[in-house]
């Protein structure tokens, strides 16, 4: 059995390694040590997660995939959740989450059949209660923002997200060197669309 432990934050400015020390923390005292440590920098709210797919690709039957909360694994809409769970699934994978007391005894190898099944069955619900949560809480706030975006819209405050002036003077000077809009794009985070903006502006 080996310990993977998935660090995720929403965006390249958050830490997506804060919890590393609770993680390992929490493996420790239950004498287990972390075998691999995933970091991945996505929306909870999207399957498009790199590292989640390779940890559980890496995975065994029987590992255990270690989160500091389960809104760190999912903020997923129904149908993905699904997905994603049945991926796990299949895979005999346990979710271990320090948010979640009734999945700490499946950080054990020590319990018979009876009680590993009950823990199971009851940590599955746990697991879909706390996602149906952690999406509806990604939803609420993203109706507020839109919400306030449009109350500050209608009295003329808005003025949307600053320009990254220095990013973008460095993306256009990519440019210039002739790089291509790929190695851009991974060298500074930037989207296609923002790049194809600062391209068209640039021709004009």
């Amino acid at each position: 059995m080996f310990v993977r432990a998935y660090l995720r934050a929403s965006t390249k400015e958050q830490d997506a390694s804060r919890a590393k020390g609770d993680l390992l923390a929490f493996a420790k005292e239950r004498g287990l040590q972390i075998a691999a440590t995933y970091l991945e920098n996505e929306s909870g709210a999207s399957l498009a997660r790199p590292e989640l797919f390779r940890l559980l690709s890496d995975c065994q039957p029987g590992d255990i995939l270690l989160i500091e909360q389960v809104d760190r694994l999912s903020r997923l809409n129904s149908a993905d959740w699904n997905k994603l769970k049945d991926e796990i699934r299949g895979r005999c994978i346990k979710v271990v989450a320090l948010d979640l007391p009734t999945s700490w005894g499946m950080a054990s190898e020590n319990a018979d059949e009876f009680t590993s099944r009950m823990a199971d069955a009851i940590n599955n619900m746990m697991l879909d209660m706390i996602a149906a949560i952690a999406r509806k809480d990604y939803d609420d706030r993203r109706r507020r923002q839109m919400q306030g975006i449009a109350k500050a819209k209608d009295e003329g405050k808005y003025r949307g997200r600053p320009e990254d002036t220095a990013r973008n003077k460095a993306i256009l000077n990519m440019l210039k060197g002739g790089q291509s809009w790929n190695t851009i794009v991974s060298a500074t985070g930037c989207s296609r669309s923002t790049l194809a903006r600062l391209v068209k502006r640039a021709a004009a």
